[in-house]
Protein backbone atom coordinates (compact mmCIF):
# COMPACT_ATOMS: atom_id res chain seq x y z
CA UNK A 1 0.00 0.00 0.00
CA UNK A 2 3.20 2.45 0.67
CA UNK A 3 4.16 1.84 -2.55
CA UNK A 4 1.18 2.92 -4.13
CA UNK A 5 0.30 5.69 -1.93
CA UNK A 6 3.94 7.08 -3.18
CA UNK A 7 3.12 6.21 -6.76
CA UNK A 8 -0.19 8.67 -6.42
CA UNK A 9 2.21 11.17 -5.00
CA UNK A 10 4.56 11.19 -7.48
CA UNK A 11 1.73 12.12 -9.87
CA UNK A 12 0.91 14.92 -7.20
CA UNK A 13 -2.08 13.39 -6.64
CA UNK A 14 -3.21 14.52 -2.73
CA UNK A 15 -4.22 11.41 -0.24
CA UNK A 16 -6.98 11.06 1.86
CA UNK A 17 -7.08 8.44 4.43
CA UNK A 18 -10.58 7.21 6.64
CA UNK A 19 -11.05 4.51 9.09
CA UNK A 20 -13.41 2.25 11.20
CA UNK A 21 -14.90 -0.99 10.87
CA UNK A 22 -17.30 -1.20 8.49
CA UNK A 23 -19.30 -4.11 9.78
CA UNK A 24 -21.99 -3.48 8.10
CA UNK A 25 -21.80 -0.87 5.08
CA UNK A 26 -24.58 1.48 5.29
CA UNK A 27 -26.08 5.00 3.77
CA UNK A 28 -23.98 6.77 6.78
CA UNK A 29 -20.78 5.07 5.76
CA UNK A 30 -21.34 5.89 1.94
CA UNK A 31 -21.85 9.49 3.05
CA UNK A 32 -18.22 9.56 5.23
CA UNK A 33 -16.78 7.83 2.04
CA UNK A 34 -18.28 9.86 -1.13
CA UNK A 35 -17.52 13.49 1.33
CA UNK A 36 -13.92 11.87 2.22
CA UNK A 37 -12.91 11.29 -1.66
CA UNK A 38 -13.84 14.84 -2.54
CA UNK A 39 -11.39 16.13 -0.04
CA UNK A 40 -8.67 14.53 -2.44
CA UNK A 41 -7.53 12.68 -5.46
CA UNK A 42 -7.45 9.12 -4.19
CA UNK A 43 -8.70 7.58 -0.89
CA UNK A 44 -7.58 4.91 1.21
CA UNK A 45 -9.28 3.30 3.95
CA UNK A 46 -8.51 1.71 6.69
CA UNK A 47 -10.34 -1.74 7.82
CA UNK A 48 -10.14 -2.87 11.39
CA UNK A 49 -9.45 -6.46 11.49
CA UNK A 50 -11.61 -9.02 13.05
CA UNK A 51 -9.74 -9.26 16.45
CA UNK A 52 -9.79 -5.66 16.51
CA UNK A 53 -13.29 -5.29 15.85
CA UNK A 54 -14.34 -7.64 18.63
CA UNK A 55 -11.83 -5.56 21.31
CA UNK A 56 -13.87 -2.60 20.54
CA UNK A 57 -17.01 -3.61 19.72
CA UNK A 58 -17.09 -7.00 21.90
CA UNK A 59 -18.38 -10.68 21.36
CA UNK A 60 -20.99 -10.92 18.78
CA UNK A 61 -18.67 -8.58 16.50
CA UNK A 62 -18.24 -8.46 13.64
CA UNK A 63 -20.96 -9.60 11.43
CA UNK A 64 -19.01 -10.21 8.87
CA UNK A 65 -15.50 -11.52 7.97
CA UNK A 66 -12.20 -9.05 7.19
CA UNK A 67 -11.89 -10.12 4.05
CA UNK A 68 -16.01 -9.44 3.38
CA UNK A 69 -15.69 -6.26 4.49
CA UNK A 70 -12.71 -5.45 2.85
CA UNK A 71 -14.19 -6.59 -0.40
CA UNK A 72 -17.31 -4.40 -0.11
CA UNK A 73 -16.04 -1.81 1.00
CA UNK A 74 -13.27 -1.19 -2.01
CA UNK A 75 -16.43 -1.43 -4.22
CA UNK A 76 -17.83 1.69 -4.06
CA UNK A 77 -15.94 4.04 -7.15
CA UNK A 78 -14.67 6.47 -4.19
CA UNK A 79 -12.24 4.40 -2.26
CA UNK A 80 -9.08 3.58 -4.30
CA UNK A 81 -8.37 0.70 -1.94
CA UNK A 82 -8.59 -0.65 1.52
CA UNK A 83 -5.76 -1.65 4.21
CA UNK A 84 -6.87 -4.00 6.89
CA UNK A 85 -4.87 -3.11 10.40
CA UNK A 86 -4.63 -4.87 13.01
CA UNK A 87 -4.07 -2.17 16.04
CA UNK A 88 -7.00 -0.94 18.04
CA UNK A 89 -6.06 2.15 16.11
CA UNK A 90 -4.66 3.06 12.61
CA UNK A 91 -1.81 4.97 14.08
CA UNK A 92 0.71 2.74 12.22
CA UNK A 93 -1.11 2.75 9.14
CA UNK A 94 -1.34 6.66 8.89
CA UNK A 95 2.81 7.07 10.16
CA UNK A 96 3.37 5.02 7.14
CA UNK A 97 1.32 6.25 4.35
CA UNK A 98 1.27 9.85 5.76
CA UNK A 99 -1.74 10.81 4.18
CA UNK A 100 -2.61 14.44 2.95
CA UNK A 101 -6.34 14.43 4.54
CA UNK A 102 -7.28 12.69 7.52
CA UNK A 103 -11.15 11.79 7.63
CA UNK A 104 -13.34 11.38 10.71
CA UNK A 105 -17.33 11.78 11.09
CA UNK A 106 -18.41 15.19 13.07
CA UNK A 107 -18.81 13.33 16.40
CA UNK A 108 -15.32 13.67 16.56
CA UNK A 109 -13.20 16.67 17.59
CA UNK A 110 -9.67 17.53 15.46
CA UNK A 111 -7.75 16.63 19.08
CA UNK A 112 -9.32 13.01 19.11
CA UNK A 113 -8.80 12.10 15.96
CA UNK A 114 -5.80 9.48 16.10
CA UNK A 115 -3.04 10.54 13.65
CA UNK A 116 -3.90 13.97 13.54
CA UNK A 117 -0.78 15.59 14.80
CA UNK A 118 1.07 13.12 12.35
CA UNK A 119 -0.72 14.47 9.51
CA UNK A 120 -1.25 18.04 10.89
CA UNK A 121 2.86 18.26 11.21
CA UNK A 122 3.20 17.38 7.82
CA UNK A 123 1.68 20.22 6.36
CA UNK A 124 -1.86 18.06 5.94
CA UNK A 125 -5.43 18.27 7.43
CA UNK A 126 -8.33 16.88 9.41
CA UNK A 127 -11.69 17.25 7.83
CA UNK A 128 -14.21 16.63 10.02
CA UNK A 129 -17.43 15.16 7.69
CA UNK A 130 -21.10 15.78 7.77
CA UNK A 131 -23.04 12.74 9.22
CA UNK A 132 -26.13 11.04 8.70
CA UNK A 133 -28.11 10.76 11.60
CA UNK A 134 -29.61 7.38 13.33
CA UNK A 135 -26.90 5.22 10.66
CA UNK A 136 -24.90 3.21 12.63
CA UNK A 137 -23.78 -0.96 12.21
CA UNK A 138 -24.44 -0.93 16.35
CA UNK A 139 -28.15 -0.03 16.03
CA UNK A 140 -28.84 -2.16 13.18
CA UNK A 141 -27.20 -5.16 14.78
CA UNK A 142 -28.99 -3.81 17.82
CA UNK A 143 -32.52 -3.89 16.34
CA UNK A 144 -31.78 -7.42 14.31
CA UNK A 145 -31.57 -9.02 17.55
CA UNK A 146 -34.23 -7.22 19.12
CA UNK A 147 -36.65 -8.61 16.19
CA UNK A 148 -35.47 -12.16 16.89
CA UNK A 149 -38.10 -14.69 17.76
CA UNK A 150 -38.09 -17.46 20.30
CA UNK A 151 -37.02 -20.44 19.07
Amino acid sequence: MRARVEQWREKGQWIAFANGCFDLLHPGHISLLTQAKRAADRLVVGLNSDLSVTRLKGPGRPVQAEVARAMVLASPACVDAAVIFSEDTPLRVIEQLLPDVLIKGSDYTVDKVVGADTVIQRGGQVLLVDLIPKQSTTNTVNRLGANKRPS
